[in-house]
């Protein structure tokens, strides 16, 4: 059963997919189950990793970890997703990009939370 905002990976093409409505069905890929990525926030990899939220002239800004991530062909975050309530923002990165995301959205910070997916290390959450 798929819930709002899970997100899905298919482990042979890649394609990814989040949930937008719930639902009893399994999401199949490629023939198979997606895997449901599971958000993780663990100390070991998390310096470059965890969403680090700051507010910065009435905006959201959205850093990879206190240490900022790579951002080359081989790893990188490839997207990040600031989480208002029962709204979305989304921005996708792509190699060579600085490792943050700013979001025009005028709000405080203990009132968002925010996810990122590393190409290497999978899903994480503030």
């Amino acid at each position: 059963m798929a819930k709002i905002n899970e997100i899905y990976r298919c482990n042979h093409c890649g394609n990814m997919v989040e949930a937008i409505v719930e639902g009893a069905g399994e999401l199949v890929c490629c023939g198979e189950a997606m895997e449901l990525l599971e958000p993780r926030q663990l100390p070991e990899g998390g310096v470059k990793h965890i969403p680090v939220i700051t507010k910065e002239n009435e905006k959201i800004v959205v850093t990879m970890g206190e240490e900022a991530h790579p951002m080359l062909e081989e790893h990188y975050i490839n997207f990040v997703e600031l989480i208002v309530g029962d709204q979305v923002y989304r921005a996708n990165l792509k190699p060579g990009d600085e490792p943050k995301a700013v979001f025009d959205v005028n709000t405080e910070v203990e009132d968002v939370k925010a996810i990122e997916y590393c190409n290497i290390h999978g899903l994480w959450h503030s």
